[in-house]
């Protein structure tokens, strides 16, 4: 007999709800930033520096430049292009918009390019969308896993298009045993306070040119040519020059110090993800009404989501009836992503409608994203498949 679900008014899985993501944050964090708010300096102050050369390590760049958030992030990496008026970047149609906004905010034009069942960008699908205006191409590496980088890279060389990674999901990510930092025209990371380095806010870029990175240094802080820290002292003058369009993209010390924390774990909370991610196989693995992502043995995860493929002519719900389902077994279940042409934004600008991009359409009707984060207990990973298989049972064929 399937117990009732906690939608028609049974007990619920979990007495507490547990959140698809969650923070870890250590009397570490607090000290860190205890000492940066008594150090005085809370903006361009010595933290910054020091956290962007652990970063820069930690994921195999030569440069790595600390700002505000991943959007500008982006935003820096589209400007460093250039990109002219209407030029083209080609972005996966799953994905966050801030993939496709920060690129018309650098004066281009987003082009959707179709996912493939990785729920990554298609090698074949980019190759489809070239045209005479574009210039670039960006890749997310949805969840953690990361996307077909070679056939990429050989593509974006052959037509010296830049390749840019949108990597919010993606730190501790690696591509035939490399960090993905170094790789393309330049990386943009995210410090969001769901990723797995979670400083409240913040971002980061990472890149190989020399170029990128001063001027992403520069354009973060209004395009000024000394920083407030330069000035600072007995000794110091007050002059500087504005020497472009800049914007005020700094990341503060709190967050930089908290980050830093927070990387110096990062391979250890990285284990325990794969630890709970190896729960979630072994659950769902061998499953006829779910499908799990595989990841190939070149790549190594990043492990920020656990994305779920719902099989559902084995099922009598939809995925929203089934996500109704498990909200209320108090579990945090969440769907990555709406495609980017349902928005209305971009299906007015762009002129889509439902039916271009038929497997990302397909895809979004089939995922969930099931709770994961470091501080969750093996207990509540079995609550997690335990809520899974209730519900699922419940909707059985």
């Amino acid at each position: 007999m399937v117990d009732q679900l906690a939608l028609d008014g049974g007990p619920p899985v979990r007495e507490t709800y547990l959140p698809y993501s969650r923070p870890v944050l250590t009397a570490e964090e607090v000290a860190a930033a205890t000492a940066v708010l008594e150090s005085g300096w809370l903006t361009t102050g010595p933290d910054i520096p020091e956290f962007e050369r652990a970063f820069a390590a930690a994921v195999g760049a030569p440069h790595a430049v600390a700002v505000s958030s991943c959007t500008a992030a982006l935003h820096l990496a589209y400007l460093a292009v250039p990109l002219g008026p209407g030029e083209e970047v080609i972005v996966p149609a799953l994905t966050f918009a801030a993939t496709a906004a920060s690129a018309l905010a650098a004066g281009g034009r987003p082009v959707i390019a179709d996912v493939g069942e990785d729920l990554n960008v298609d090698p074949e699908e980019v190759a489809r969308r070239f045209g005479p205006r574009t210039r670039a191409v960006t890749v997310v590496h949805l969840g953690g896993l990361p996307c077909d980088l070679a056939a990429l890279e050989v593509l974006c060389a052959a037509r010296d298009l830049a390749l840019l990674q949108d990597c919010a999901h993606a730190v501790g990510a690696e591509y035939d045993g490399e960090p993905l930092g170094g790789r393309g025209f330049a990386a943009c990371y995210s410090l969001h306070a769901v990723k797995q380095i979670a400083a409240g806010e913040g971002g980061v870029v990472t890149t190989a040119d020399d170029g990128v990175a001063e001027q992403a240094r520069l354009l973060r802080n209004h395009a000024l040519t000394t920083s407030a820290s330069e000035r600072h002292g007995a000794a110091a003058g007050y002059r500087y020059d504005v020497a472009g369009l800049g914007f005020n993209y700094r990341l503060g010390d709190v967050n930089a110090a908290v980050a830093l924390s927070q990387l110096g774990r990062l391979a250890e909370d990285g284990a325990r993800r794969g630890a709970l991610a190896a729960r979630y196989d072994a659950a769902f693995g061998g499953r006829d009404d779910v499908e799990i992502i595989p990841t190939p043995r070149h790549l190594r995860h990043g492990r920020h989501l656990y994305i779920i493929k719902l099989r559902l002519a084995a099922l009598t719900a939809d995925r929203d009836q089934i996500f109704r389902a498990l909200r209320a077994e108090n579990v945090g279940v969440n769907v990555h992503y709406i495609p980017l042409h349902y928005h209305s934004y971009y299906r007015d600008l762009l002129g889509h409608r439902p039916g271009d991009f038929p497997r990302a359409e397909a895809l979004f009707e089939r995922i969930l994203s099931l709770p994961l984060f470091a501080a969750m207990t093996d207990s509540d990973a079995d609550d997690v498949v335990a809520a899974v298989d209730k519900v699922l049972r419940h909707y059985r064929r």
